[in-house]
Formats: C-alpha cells, structure tokens, sequence
C-alpha cells in the first residue's frame, strides 16, 4: 500500500516488473533503480512468497520463521526479486524429495538461502548470451545451488558451532566461491557493483521506527507487564543458536525486543550520517527479525562498538556503505559477547569489519549475506581459538 501511495499504481507495477531483470550483485540499491514503489512492491512480493512457503509447509510461527521473512522483505530492497530466488527453493525442494523428506524440512534453508538470487541473476544478465538462453542458466544455476544448500548449510553450521547468527550467510558464501571461480575462469570480468541511493527522503527515514513502533505496541498490547518482563530475560540469553526467544521466553517480549532493536539502529544510523536507503532498511529489517532469533542488546553493542573501533583504526568514516551495513549487519557475532563476554565480542567486531571488507571480492557479490559469510568465518576462528586454550590449558 505504502507503494501504490507513493508512486501510484501502475508506475509502481511497471518499476516492479522492469526490476525483475535488473542484476542483483552486491550492492544494487533497488531504490536508485525502481524508485520507491516499485522497491517496496519487490520487498511485499519477495516476503509474500516466504509468507506462502511457511503456510503451505504447515510450519508454526517463531522466532526463526519471523526473522527470515524480515530478513527476505529486507534483501528485497536490494538484491532479491520473486523471479531470481524461485529456482533457489526450487533446488531446496528437490534436495528434500531426493532425500524421502518435505520441504517443510528444510523451510528455513530454503528461505534463508534466498540470498543467492544474485547467482540467477548473474547467469541471467552478465553472461552475455541471448535473454531466452540467459533465462534457462541462470534456472538451472539457482536450481543446482539450491540443490546443494541443505547439505552445506549442516557442515557450515558445525564449523561455527551456532557462534553466528547469519549460518546461511556463511554457507551461501562457501558455495559462492565455486559459482564466482568457475565464472571467472569462463571469463566472466565481475566489475564491481555499487549502486547507493543517497536521496534524503522523510518516509524512508519513519519506516522502521514506524513499525518498530507497531511492534512494540503489539507486545505491550498482547501480553502487558508479561511482555516487559520476558524482554528482561531476553537479555540473559547467549543467543547462540538455535535461540527462539518466542519460545524461550513469550512472543511479545520478542516482539518488544525486536521493535526496540529496530529503534536503536535507526538512531545509530542517524548519529553516524548514513543514508536511509535499500541496503540501510534491510540491514535493520534484518536485526529486527534477529530480535526474535538471537540478537539483543546485551549481547550485540560490544560487537558494534568493534566495528566502529576498526572503523576508526583503518580511518574509514562510518557512514561509508561499507562501515554502516557492518555496524547493523555485525550483530551476526552477538553470541560470541552473549557466551564469552564483551571483550570478546569487541575483539570479534573489529576482525569482522577487517574481513567483509575483503570477502565480498571473493565470492563475487552473488552472496547477498556477505556479512554473513564474514562472520560465520570469524565466529569459526574466534571459537576454535578459544577452544582450544581452554581444553589445552593445564589446572594449576
């Protein structure tokens, strides 16, 4: 509705329709692309289809559920279209079947994995054949990686041992690299993709605190006093995963912790002077769905202070495209300060920023969680190191 009310009907449905075949790689800023509504209608279509998936899979809302839906509408501003995702859950669907299971089984994945739209796009756009052909690869390549997913996502998943948060960011950029290493040896060149939009607009600046907001009164509203309480003992939790905090603790308390979440980063996005804009909004879509799902504010401000502390030693100004997406994006490490407390967690904010500034050219901006892939594979380290002095550490 928010579309339609901004840009109009049909020049809404035409942006739309014309984003389906625009290239997705990290960072298209579908705003500077398809203005406002034609964006939002991409970000309500690419979430409808998760709605749909978790419905007519039979799955029960929770924490994971909810933020996965955030997290698709979120990367709908910027990188995942209804037509460069399909062949993903296609390929998960498939998986499933080959192994006698139900896509319900892999729902998760198979949302989640969405993050490799840009490979569809890619194989539909940048390969230089003709549309028809471009169509059928890049179906194919989605189908296939889709296909591979569930089994990298149980390996990569082992590999941090739930330290991350964003553990199909980590598998979609393992899987990446092979996709970008054989389409570099093809000949692929991979130009660097940034399209940033950096138009001051009011309403985008109000959309989150906007439904912050709502979800906040939704909390209060449902459970009262109950909720406040639960969003209390949210803060006590590790967030190591699998933390649902619907269950753990009461929806409402998740939702009161989500929408205050959505708050404080809307504010630290205004005090550091970044631009409100389809990489911005989904990044805090992207916490706020994590507020139900591992991330608070007890165990994520040290990993954010660690970027803005990189940030400051490496002389990059935080409201770079860069620095800002990994200040909200960062919060993937929050269970590492939830479990080993704040120094550790300011420790691994500050590797994290030094490494998604590299990864993103490694993998050829096809994984759209690239702060996923980065601190999956700090989360991986930081742990095996701390491990290991700890079983190897002779009691005195």
């Amino acid at each position: 509705m928010a579309a339609f009310f901004n840009d109009g009907v049909i020049e809404s449905l035409q942006a739309f329709l014309n984003l389906q075949l625009h290239p997705g790689r990290l960072i298209n800023d579908f705003f500077a692309v398809a203005g406002i509504g034609g964006t939002l209608l991409n970000a309500a279509a690419v979430g409808l289809i998760g709605v749909i998936l978790v419905y007519a899979t039979g799955i029960s809302f929770s924490g994971t559920t909810f933020a996965a839906i955030l997290t698709m509408m979120g990367f709908g501003l910027f990188g995942k279209t209804p037509l460069n995702i399909l062949p993903i859950i296609l390929g998960v669907t498939l998986s499933a079947r080959l192994v006698g299971k139900k896509l319900r089984d892999y729902i998760i994945i198979a949302l989640f994995g969405t993050a490799m739209g840009p490979l569809v796009s890619v194989l539909f756009l940048e390969t230089g054949l003709d549309l028809w052909q471009g169509v059928f690869l890049g179906f194919l390549g989605g189908t296939v990686a889709g296909f591979i997913l569930p089994s990298l996502a149980v390996a990569m998943l082992h590999l941090h041992q739930g330290y991350s948060l964003y553990n199909m960011g980590l598998t979609c950029g393992f899987l990446s690299l092979f996709a970008a290493s054989i389409l570099k040896a093809a000949g692929l060149p991979f130009e660097p993709a940034l399209v940033w939009y950096t138009t001051d607009i009011l309403f985008l600046k109000l959309l989150i605190p906007g439904l912050s907001i709502l979800l906040i009164g939704m909390a209060l509203v449902r459970e009262k006093g109950k909720a406040f309480r639960a969003f209390l003992s949210i803060q006590k939790q590790s967030g190591r995963l699998p933390s649902d905090f619907t269950d753990l603790e009461s929806p409402g308390g998740a939702f009161l912790n989500a929408g205050l979440l959505g708050l404080a980063g809307s504010v630290l996005v205004l005090a550091v002077g970044g631009d409100f804009n389809g990489p911005v909004l989904g990044g805090l879509l992207t916490v706020m769905g994590f507020g139900a799902f591992g991330t608070h504010f007890r165990n994520s401000w040290s990993v954010v202070a660690g970027v803005a502390l990189s940030c400051f030693v490496f002389s990059r100004p935080l409201s770079d495209p860069g620095p800002v997406l990994a200040l909200l994006f960062s919060t993937t490490l929050a269970p590492l300060a939830g479990q080993f407390g704040y120094f550790t967690g300011l420790l691994a904010g500050f590797i994290h920023f030094v490494m998604v500034s590299q990864t993103g050219t490694w993998q050829g901006g096809m994984n759209l969680y690239n702060n996923g892939f980065a601190g999956g594979l700090t989360a991986a380290a930081t742990v095996a190191v701390i491990q290991w002095y700890r079983n190897n550490k002779v009691e005195k």
